[in-house]
């Protein structure tokens, strides 16, 4: 099923969503000359988007602060386009802090991790102290290329929306239109999962921008500061960690939010953390140890995460015995 194209103006930044939209990716983001961050899969992707830049820079594997830090001073453009998935948006996204409003980052998304939609990024490392966080001032959604994963990767991008939308209505900045966004999103990712000639991608795309609208509403807590540093310190990948703790994560947060997360459960029509577990069997992998954690790394990475400000966002605060507990649960 192919979902309706449109055009958002919201606030200071533009989306753009639709198939076909990639092919007129160049005059959305205001013509050629700009600088072009990027991966090799996804340059085969969008060649136009690419002939069009003056300048591309291929993103490496890596920390999106040492990754950003490492190309500080080197991008001379105003417009800074990541065409990728969320390292590289991330990545264009702490250049264009760094440069305190001489450029603009742009993003065209080739994963489902909503980075293009979110204010959510770390710091380049060297950057001015001064430098805020900014998102994307324009974003074009094609699904043909932001949900063009293999299907085990896909699912875990996938999962990665879904803890978006699972999580930013329990926020204190949950509001009604995030909330709603975010019920829509679920919807959406669940249904998507069973189509009967494989996953609807164009649903996908859509709910993963829906829900990256939500967690830049809300922001986040419990469930991604977990996934997050299990990305940092024990070098699993963004969609893997999110795909396998989510699950695990959604129980923790039933106890704290039973209104919400009931709710979510009628939206999708059964258990939330039991749906998620199926759609993570569809990644390959469900437990941690499958990709070779072991527990000593596991004790880091509680330790880490016990560190977060973020964990008061989903209050009580879990404290260090419930973030082992819980990557205990997962591996």
């Amino acid at each position: 099923m192919h979902t309706q194209r449109f055009t958002w103006q919201d606030g200071e930044r533009t989306i753009r969503f639709g198939r076909g939209t990639a092919a007129e990716a160049v005059e959305v983001l205001g013509g050629p000359g700009y600088a072009l961050l990027t991966t090799p899969r996804a340059r085969g992707a969008a060649p136009r988007v690419v002939e069009a830049a003056s300048t591309v820079v291929d993103v490496a594997p890596g920390r999106v602060d040492e990754l950003a830090g490492e190309l500080l001073g080197s991008i001379a453009e105003d417009r800074i386009v990541a065409l990728g998935g969320g390292r590289v948006v991330d990545v264009a996204k702490a250049l264009a802090s760094a440069s305190l409003g001489a450029a603009r980052a742009m993003a065209i998304p080739t994963t489902l991790s909503g980075a293009e939609m979110t204010r959510v990024h770390r710091r380049a490392a060297g950057a001015p102290e001064e430098a805020g966080n900014v998102r994307p001032a324009v974003v074009v959604c094609d699904p043909a290329l932001s949900a063009s994963q293999p299907e085990p990767e896909l699912a875990a991008s996938a999962l990665n929306a879904l803890g978006h939308a699972a999580e930013g209505p329990c926020t204190p900045r949950a509001n009604p239109v995030s909330t709603l966004a975010a019920l829509e999103a679920a919807r959406l990712i669940v249904g998507a999962f069973g189509a009967r000639n494989g996953p609807d991608r164009d649903a996908l795309a859509l709910a993963a921008l829906l829900a990256g609208y939500t967690i830049d509403s809300t922001i986040y807590g419990l469930h991604h500061v977990l996934s997050q540093t299990l990305v940092r310190f024990a070098g699993v990948g963004h969609g893997p960690a999110n795909a396998i703790m989510l699950p695990h994560t959604l129980g923790a947060l039933a106890w704290r939010f039973p209104a919400w997360i009931e709710r979510l459960g009628e939206t999708l029509g059964g258990d939330p953390a039991e749906l998620a577990g199926r759609l993570c069997a569809r990644t390959g992998a469900t437990r941690l140890g499958e990709l070779g954690v072991d527990a000593a790394v596991l004790d880091a990475c509680a330790d880490a995460a016990a560190e977060r400000p973020e964990l008061d966002l989903t209050p009580p605060r879990a404290d260090r015995a419930e973030l082992r507990a819980l990557y205990g649960d997962a591996l």
